[in-house]
């Protein structure tokens, strides 16, 4: 058999091309090429070649429309014993290439030539085409005959228009030639043989119908003349008359080969024209065919030379003929049948030619699957034989099958979108459930690869390919390893190892083997080095902007829509960068990585390569990183990975398609999965950018880093330090503060900051910072009071510390654009300084309650002054009184005090020092901005595991009128009446009484110390408002009327009432005259009925009843008053005291025509309930006369 066999195979007349001398392979492939360009020479080109010696044979030549066709044999091929059978196999001709600047010597390369042609002596034209002569040559070849052309050095269209006038003249040649073989053969008859007729010997019988027979071989001989003469017409005369004869002697072989050229020639008659009769006649004819050769067959069992090739190769030619889609039932038929014949072929040689024409026309039919089987066939017959070439061979054509079973190079596509296995697709596949084509792929697919790319490594080792080898062997390790046991992935780590010994050092393999890499991460960016976008319309350019980076979510880009599907990275040229990927070696044995690094096609990045070691059945996530160097986008596809030996590229897509196939049961094992990896979410590549050099500013805390350790309150001072590490000066700076609790930081160094701008590269600068620990919360606190029994305190929530925000940037001015577009502002830059504060938990509440108090105040000679609370109070009160104040208003020592019970739960003693920052007044009683003192009271000491009571006094803050408007606060305060909404007026007064309240509070201040250096305040403001909540009227408000008492002006006594010891005293049998201060602390007239009483030691009346010891003068009951808006009264009287003692003096009043604001501040149930006020009491200390 032979390959690339047709129908019109018949008409081709075969010239063998031969290199003559030394010759370059490639100059010698490349006249070959051209040479091959003209395989139909029209009749209607050669007539000026063509000349008639005598009557041509050839009676219906198509001068005008027929042609000649050559079938080239580069390199020549061996006699074929059925060339008398089949004229088209005969070597017709001879040509010969030679360079003539690598052989000088025209006459040697002559005698080369006629020796080459001795091995053709069918060849009836030989010409020796000498490529690019010399001058002398081309004088020298004008006589050496016509068998040598020379082709003068020219172009190309030249060479090749010079070429096909030579091959006209070739044609002409062979066209007279042919001629005088027909009219030889008709006039004195040839002697046709095939092996079919040399195997036996020929007994009288057969001798006589060999002769018989001649005359229709003859006839079919000169057809197949009349073909390659391109006369179809003529060859089909002599056809005829062949089939005739041969159906006449039953010679079924030579009958069925005269069939075959009567199709041909009917073919080249209708050249160009394919109807369905044509198909039908010509499949009815080629049946003929195969049916007769297969009765010649029959008709000699005991012949060791076939004809079974013939039948099959008609069979092919058959199929070839009738190949499309249309028609493919009928052409697998056909093809199914040659390959059941081809068990039964003699020679090996037969069936490979004859699986390589199944193999390539079921792949012409798109039955790929098919094609490959029948491609591993003939490298099966290749593999069969011990030589290095058969080895390349069966290496080449299972190459070809590779993409059919899905286990093909890399370097044989472009576009690998799906890994091995992962493209399985069939027509039908959708009917079958899915666990089908799990297990069909399992069981099944992924052995036949597996088989396949044993078979690619075996060959490519005998053909002695270590490149081909390594990849086969990588290939197979990769997608295989699961059904590989370990001594087979022992076998094929050392057939990578040993093939990559044979391989120079930096050798590339577009196939991978071991690891597997998958992107793991792109790490977000470190906070000192956050990019910002710039907005140069503003002085706040930072202000709407959000840091660069692939956050899935950050705080800070909150509210900003994505406008494209994939994150945007910005990356500063000569800034390092780092990605993080994982590493799985799924096998069970350990080998070295020795080095791997990111994979940049741009010239713009510079990767940093590092070695690692992957154990058994281990993954392992490392870091790489690397350089921008220009301003531009970069894009990171995958790794570059030295292993083995051999440098691969691992592309991440491709890892991903791997275990996305893993996911839907296609492929058989997740690589990572089995080496305990966590299953990870699919990580997209974002879009990265190269920007210019920007500036860097580097902070840390000085002392360290590390959390500053503080009890709740305490106040603490930080320095962080700035380092500008960039090569770009910072031009401006801005502080910012963010994360929760704010509140705790007090003072930031602002101007320490900014006068140190601009900051140079390598300059520093320390700024800084005062922060008070807060309080933590109840959880928090419970937490810590849980763990104080192992240590010391317990940290605040991760979280909770309050963060530094340095926005900053370098010059204003906008860069040049790389892409000659608009100038472009760099983008500045954000540094986050994390302000840790590991707060424990210090002094704790138990309880807060408001006290009050009533002690009695000493009747003086002094009269009280109306004074503001930071007043000295003359007279009364000395420097050491200062705690408690006389109460101008009440004219009493009535106090109320905010009680604080504390626990001291550390191991740690604290002091607790109370201070009230009181305002002072003018006369007017507006307060004066910024003039204010402070009264510090004695300290309280609170052991560890104590509690403590600290006592707040809040007299200093009564107000000195009393106001109507306070009792509409006091009414919003206890809540708005439901379904009516608050006026204007009432939410500006409920305002107000919120501003007293936290007014109030914040002149408050108690303060801890513990130790030398700890310190700080405590939060007592919530503790403050739960309870001044609900009698914040009674703290804030002064009484309606407040009472008090003095003794009058005596002209005639004349007392020294500067000594401590007279304060408040008189004497017994005197008449001692007195007076009571009544005031109205309301902006309305009232009038009131006034009563005083005197009681002794024991509480008893001592001026009404029988046995009164004090006698009087004056009213001492239903006294009638009229006390002006803020004005006070006084009422005289005398009294006389039988008995010295302690006395004590009592005045209360019933205001008449009571208003609204009394009641309010009474709290009166009724209209008509009266409206009492009471002093309070005023001791009378009573000495004797003697």
């Amino acid at each position: 058999m032979e390959p690339d066999v047709s129908i019109e195979t018949s008409c081709m007349i075969r010239i063998a091309v031969l290199p003559i001398g030394p010759i370059p392979s490639s100059l010698f492939r490349d006249y070959a090429s051209m040479l091959i360009r003209h395989s139909k020479i029209e009749l209607s080109t050669i007539s000026s070649f063509y000349t008639e010696h005598q009557k041509s044979p050839f009676t219906n030549q198509p001068w005008d429309s027929g042609s000649i066709r050559f079938k080239f044999m580069v390199g020549g091929s061996p006699p074929s014993p059925w060339e008398d059978f089949q004229s088209n196999r005969k070597i017709l001709a001879v040509i010969g290439i030679c360079h003539c600047p690598s052989s000088p010597d025209l006459d040697y390369v002559l005698d080369l030539f006629s020796s080459a042609c001795k091995g053709y002596s069918s060849a009836l034209v030989r010409r020796c085409f000498a490529f690019s002569p010399g001058d002398s040559q081309l004088e020298d070849g004008s006589r050496k005959g016509d068998n040598l052309i020379l082709f003068p050095p020219a172009d190309r269209q030249t060479q090749e228009f010079h070429l096909y006038t030579m091959m006209q003249d070739i044609a002409a040649s062979l066209l007279m030639e042919f001629e005088k073989w027909v009219l030889g053969a008709e006039s004195n008859g040839a002697i046709l043989k095939t092996p079919l007729d040399s195997q036996a010997s020929l007994n009288s019988e057969e001798v006589i119908k060999a002769k018989k027979r001649r005359l229709g071989r003859a006839q079919k001989t000169i057809g197949d003349y009349c073909l390659l003469a391109g006369s179809p017409v003529d060859a089909n005369a002599h056809y005829s008359t062949a089939l005739e004869l041969a159906r006449l002697t039953a010679d079924f072989f030579w009958y069925a080969g005269a069939l075959e050229g009567s199709v041909c020639a009917l073919l080249i008659d209708r050249m160009g024209q394919k109807d369905p009769e044509l198909e039908d006649e010509v499949k009815y004819r080629y049946n003929s065919v195969i049916v007769h050769y297969r009765k010649s067959f029959i008709q000699d069992n005991a012949q060791r030379v076939s004809p079974l090739s013939f039948e099959l190769e008609a069979t092919v030619k058959l199929a070839r003929f009738l190949c499309r889609q249309e028609l493919a039932k009928e052409v697998v038929e056909l093809l199914t049948t040659a390959a059941d014949g081809a068990k039964s072929l003699i020679d090996a040689s037969d069936r490979l030619i004859l699986y390589v024409e199944i193999a390539r026309l079921f792949g012409a039919l798109g039955y790929h699957r098919k094609a490959a089987f029948f491609s591993r066939q003939v490298a099966q017959l290749y593999l069969q034989q011990e030589s290095s070439l058969a080895a390349t061979s069966a290496m080449q054509v299972l190459s070809l099958t590779t993409k059919a079973y899905r286990v093909q190079s890399k370097a044989s596509f472009a576009n690998n979108s799906l890994p091995n296995g992962t493209g399985l697709q069939h027509t039908d596949s959708g009917k079958w459930h899915q666990q089908s084509v799990v297990s069909l792929f399992e069981s099944q697919w992924s052995t036949l690869q597996m088989v396949v790319l044993r078979e690619i490594l075996l060959s490519a080792v005998r053909a002695g390919d270590p490149l081909a080898a390594w990849s086969a062997a990588a290939r197979l390790l990769r997608s295989h390893y699961p059904l590989i046991t370990p001594p087979g992935q022992n076998r094929l780590a050392s057939a990578l190892t040993n093939s990559a010994e044979r391989l120079p050092s930096g050798t590339r393999c577009a196939d991978p083997a071991l690891p597997f890499v998958r992107l793991h991460s792109f790490p977000l960016h470190p906070s000192q080095m956050d990019i910002v976008k710039r907005n140069s319309g503003r002085e706040d350019w930072w202000a709407g902007s959000a840091p660069s980076g692939p956050f899935i979510y950050t705080p800070f880009s909150k509210g900003e829509s994505n406008q494209g599907g994939k994150q945007e990275l910005i990356w500063v040229v000569g800034e390092p960068v780092q990605i993080l990927v994982e590493l799985a070696n799924p096998c069970g044995f350990e080998f070295m990585v020795d080095s791997i690094y990111l994979l940049v096609h741009s010239q713009n990045f510079d990767a940093f390569p590092i070695s690692v070691n992957l154990p058994p059945n281990s993954s392992k996530v490392i870091t790489l990183s690397g350089v921008p160097t220009k301003v531009g986008p970069i894009t990171i596809p995958g790794c570059i990975v030295h292993c083995f030996g051999v440098i691969t590229e691992h592309v991440f897509k491709d890892v991903d398609n791997l275990l996305l196939g893993a996911a839907q049961g296609l492929v058989i094992s997740d690589p990572f999965r089995c080496c305990g990896s966590a299953k990870l979410k699919n990580v997209s590549v974002p879009n990265i950018s190269v920007i210019q050099p920007l500036p860097l500013l580097v902070s840390n805390v000085v002392g360290g880093d590390g959390a500053s350790i503080l009890f709740e309150g305490e106040i603490c001072d930080v320095w962080i330090n700035l380092a500008n590490a960039g090569t770009i000066l910072v031009d401006q700076a801005h502080i910012s503060l963010s994360g929760k609790n704010q509140d705790s930081v007090l003072f930031i160094g602002h101007e320490t900051l900014k006068s140190a701008l601009p900051l140079k590269p390598g300059a520093q600068v320390t700024i800084p910072v005062k922060l008070k620990a807060w309080q933590l919360g109840l959880l928090d606190s419970d937490n810590s009071n849980k763990s104080l029994a192992g240590t010391s305190g317990r940290q605040a929530k991760e979280g909770s510390s309050p963060m530094l925000l340095i926005h900053y940037a370098g010059s204003s001015l906008p860069a040049e654009s790389q892409s000659n577009g608009p100038a472009v502002i760099p983008p500045g830059r954000r540094i986050i300084v994390p302000l840790n504060i590991c707060v424990l938990q210090g002094l704790s509440f138990v309880k807060a309650r408001l006290l009050s108090m009533e002690i009695p105040a000493h009747v003086s000679e002094t009269p009280f002054k109306t004074v503001s609370p930071n007043d000295e109070v003359i007279g009364t009160i000395n420097k050491s009184d200062s705690l408690v104040k006389i109460d101008p208003y009440r004219g009493s020592w009535g106090l109320r005090f905010l009680e604080l019970e504390l626990s001291n739960p550390t191991d740690v003693v604290f002091e607790i020092s109370v201070s009230v920052q009181i305002e002072k007044c003018e006369d007017d009683g507006s307060s004066v901005d910024g003039d204010s003192a402070e009264f510090h009271y004695p300290k309280t000491r609170i052991d560890r595991d104590c509690t403590a009571r600290v006592l707040i006094p809040l007299e200093h803050f009564k107000l000195s009128i009393l106001d109507g408007s306070f009792f509409m606060k006091e009414s919003l305060t206890n809540g708005a009446v439901p379904g009516r909404s608050l006026s204007f007026k009432e939410r500006n007064a409920k305002a107000e009484l919120n501003a007293s309240i936290r007014n109030l509070i914040s002149r408050i201040k108690v303060r801890w110390q513990s130790g030398r250096n700890s310190s700080g305040e405590l939060n007592i403001k919530d503790a403050l408002q739960a309870a001044l909540q609900t009698s914040v009227m009674d703290v804030l408000l002064p009484d309606p009327l407040t009472f008090s008492f003095r003794i009058a002006e005596n002209n005639c006594t004349t007392r020294d009432i500067s000594s401590p010891s007279s304060k408040g005293s008189v004497l017994a049998h005197e008449m001692t005259p007195m007076e009571v201060l009544v005031r109205n602390n309301t902006k309305e007239m009232i009038k009131m009925s006034l009563s005083i009483k005197c009681k002794d030691v024991a509480g008893e009346n001592c001026i009404d009843d029988d046995k009164a010891t004090v006698f009087w003068s004056g009213a001492l009951s239903g006294v009638t008053m009229e006390v002006p808006p803020l004005e006070e009264m006084n009422h005289s009287f005398s009294l006389y005291f039988l008995v010295p003692g302690e006395y004590t003096l009592l005045a209360a009043a019933v205001i008449n025509d009571a208003n609204d604001i009394l009641r309010a501040r009474a709290k009166a149930g009724s209209p008509d309930e009266p409206i009492f006020c009471r002093g309070p009491p005023f001791h009378v200390r009573v000495n004797g006369a003697g």
